[in-house]
């Protein structure tokens, strides 16, 4: 089952039919649990609308209200390696290895809603930055009483010159305007998403890719719930928040977004979040 946000209001896919929600705040549609069980008996007695596709073809909104976006370093061991090399130079390398095997997960506040674009808007690479990568991320919703009740596309965008300079420079790195993408719905299961689904990410540069890879999210070291439980320990969260787990994708040393970068990540069963570079 996939939620959409749209000008038109929350509209539901299921089986293939498209509902209209009789919900028109996205905080009290999504943020409940038992989501799957609340939605599905929602529209066993709707109407199926087959115009609604066409909102979600032309007036898609980002898949938030008032909910923050949070993240998780070092889950993969591609991210490992990718932030050792970066900050080597900086003495900080170690860090991140240690953050890699301990119990205690990096976790980092990412964006406020406002903050956060959705598919098919821009997303950003700092003007004082000049090594940007996007970080395709499997992103959990996770409702106000700390249980996961859905999933999203997450792009990450971090500036890894920056993050490599000093580690103490990560918010400057990860958090900034037209950073955060997630999108294009929230994909709600009535079981947590498959082990084995596959993340793809292509960036196209004037119609040629210039990078593309796959990751299985089950080379994750760290559990989903192990993530969650971690980061509800002292904060709450009234709207729900989103949890983005980190990236085994990274792309070489030598790339670098730029200007006009298309940059598209898909997930399976959720779909695909486009964004241009701005």
């Amino acid at each position: 089952m996939k939620v959409y946000r749209t000008k038109k209001g929350i509209i539901i896919e299921h089986e293939g039919n498209y509902y209209q929600s009789s919900k028109s705040d996205w905080d009290a549609c999504i943020n409940c649990a038992n989501l799957f069980t609340t939605l599905l008996s929602e529209i066993k007695n709707s109407k199926v609308d087959a115009a609604l596709k066409k909102a979600i073809e032309s007036e898609l909104l980002t898949p938030i209200g008032n909910q923050e976006v949070w993240a998780s370093g070092v889950t993969y061991l591609r991210s490992r390696e990718a932030r050792m090399e970066e900050s080597k130079d900086a003495g900080g390398g170690d860090f991140y290895a240690r953050v890699y095997e301990a119990d205690r997960p990096e976790l980092f506040f990412k964006a406020p809603a406002y903050r956060v674009v959705g598919s098919g808007d821009k997303v950003r690479i700092r003007k004082d930055s000049k090594w940007n990568v996007p970080e395709p991320e499997l992103t959990l919703f996770i409702c106000s009483t700390g249980s996961i009740e859905g999933y999203t596309v997450g792009n990450d965008m971090s500036s890894r010159d920056i993050e490599g300079e000093n580690p103490l420079y990560l918010p400057q790195a990860k958090s900034y305007d037209g950073s955060t993408a997630i999108g294009p719905c929230l994909f709600v299961a009535e079981r947590p998403i498959a082990p084995n689904a596959i993340i793809n990410i292509s960036i196209q540069r004037g119609g040629t890719a210039v990078f593309e890879n796959q990751i299985s999210i089950d080379r994750m070291k760290r559990k989903h719930t192990e993530l969650v439980e971690y980061l509800f320990r002292e904060v709450t969260f009234p709207y729900g928040t989103y949890l983005m787990t980190g990236t085994g994708i990274v792309p070489p040393d030598s790339f670098t977004l730029q200007s006009g970068d298309v940059i598209r990540i898909s997930i399976e069963n959720i779909g695909t979040l486009e964004n241009t570079v701005a």
